[in-house]
């Protein structure tokens, strides 16, 4: 069974694989704010494990039993985090790192009992994909904001970034998942963009903004 550190660990190369699963060990030492020497002293564990491929001097990755562990680190943060905002009331901004406490405990029935409460819930509060008790996950096809261009209409799904301070800047905007946006004009100049939104809702959202906000398309401006 795995120590809360080593879970935190399976858990940061659970986000940072890109496309092929592969990860460098700077961006993961990066990540979990330790020394290089650290996190190569931690990899070696996990690959003595069997839960990570590790050779010197190449990208890391994760073996079938390490993504599998790793999803479900994810899942009791996720689920967690789900629950605190609809069962409890806490605000998205408020819930990452009551979950990253929570996600240590080690009974499966305790969250899959927190699971069975909600219904089942697919994503969590912040519109990322919960892992099933198998680990396995269902991602969704978003888009960035930003990729979108003036006429599109889209739903806000979820964020890239989920950090409080960027949290409680959507909070005071009123822009919650689920919304629907139009965007009404895009500046060529530096990505910002005009939208509007229900009820009466009109804003400038930089480039910075677009770039964290994931969105599905529900209208494509060249058919308006």
């Amino acid at each position: 069974m795995a120590s809360s550190t080593e879970e935190n660990y399976l858990k940061a190369l659970f986000l940072l694989a890109d496309d092929k699963g592969e990860i460098a060990i700077s961006d993961l030492s990066s990540l979990l704010q330790v020394s290089m020497p650290t996190a190569h002293s931690m990899v070696k564990n996990l690959n003595d494990q069997g839960l990570v491929n590790y050779e010197k001097y190449k990208p890391l990755s994760l073996t079938t039993k390490g993504k599998k562990e790793a999803a479900l680190v994810v899942r009791k943060h996720r689920l967690t985090e789900m629950y605190l905002v609809e069962k409890m009331g806490f605000g998205w901004e408020m819930v990452h790192e009551i979950a990253e406490q929570v996600e240590h405990i080690k009974s499966s029935i305790f969250f899959d009992r927190m699971d069975e409460l909600m219904g089942h819930p697919m994503i969590d509060p912040h519109g990322s994909p919960i892992p099933d008790k198998n680990g396995k996950i269902n991602s969704r096809a978003y888009q960035k904001l930003s990729g979108c261009k003036s006429g599109d209409v889209v739903k806000f799904s979820a964020i890239t970034h989920s950090s409080d301070d960027f949290l409680r800047y959507l909070n005071s905007k009123d822009l919650s998942l689920g919304l629907t946006l139009t965007i009404l004009s895009v500046e060529p100049f530096d990505g910002n963009m005009a939208v509007s939104y229900s009820p009466d809702h009109q804003e400038i959202l930089s480039s910075i903004v677009c770039e964290k906000m994931l969105v599905e398309k529900v209208l494509a401006g060249k058919d308006r």
